[in-house]
């Protein structure tokens, strides 16, 4: 299966996507892990990417969705895959459709992870993340020690409240329809309640998925 992962900024996908991929048995694919990595392998498209990093421009839609495409050929993610931040406007949705049609695969299931403005605004103003690893932590004093790779933590700009509030704006402007879209394509798709424990949100979406 090829499952997209969808919702508010902090609504916990990040969190979800690892947990859900390890129950699945697939592997995960996020945006930034994937242009970063393909930057630092020197491809064909990472070159291109760079060259628009290095200019402070942002990367566009059809480079980035080549290098998830080149991606998604490879043989560990035949099994399925889990898409975390890679659709985040209708255009991308459109050109993820057609990458995916030309490897003769599509998206299986959307899930929508959803939260209150309020809940997402105490959440993202008490986060930190790993400057090396982007694993976020909830409660976690900025500067302190990764578990993971032992990087620093940091608190980012765009965690600020009034930063916040202006995320949610755009992802209701910009990404919110996209959940319509696929709904509108045929595609299955299911809203996920991603308030509780990290285990019961987990539980809620493998159920939702019929695993």
């Amino acid at each position: 299966m090829i499952i997209v992962l969808f919702g508010k900024p902090g609504a916990g996908k990040g969190t979800q996507a690892p947990l859900l991929a390890e129950r699945l048995g697939v592997r995960t694919l996020a945006t930034g892990d994937v242009l970063r990595a393909a930057v630092r392998q020197g491809t064909p498209r990472g070159l291109e990417a760079k060259g628009f990093m290095d200019r402070g421009d942002l990367v566009p839609d059809s480079v980035i969705l080549g290098i998830v495409k080149e991606e998604l050929a490879l043989p560990a993610y035949a099994p399925g895959v889990i898409l975390d931040g890679v659709v985040r406007t209708v255009p991308q949705a459109e050109g993820l459709r057609d990458n995916l049609a030309d490897l003769g695969r599509q998206v299986d299931a959307v899930l929508c992870f959803d939260i209150d403005n309020e809940e997402i605004v105490r959440r993202l103003s008490g986060r930190t993340v790993c400057e090396s690893c982007q694993s976020p932590y909830t409660g976690r004093d900025a500067g302190t020690a990764c578990d993971k790779c032992g990087g620093k933590l940091v608190r980012r700009k765009d965690d600020e409240p009034d930063a916040i509030r202006n995320r949610l704006e755009v992802y209701e402007k910009q990404t919110a329809p996209v959940f319509a879209w696929y709904k509108d394509h045929g595609t299955r798709v299911a809203q996920i309640d991603a308030v509780g424990s990290v285990t019961d949100v987990t539980a809620r979406a493998q159920s939702a998925l019929g695993r």
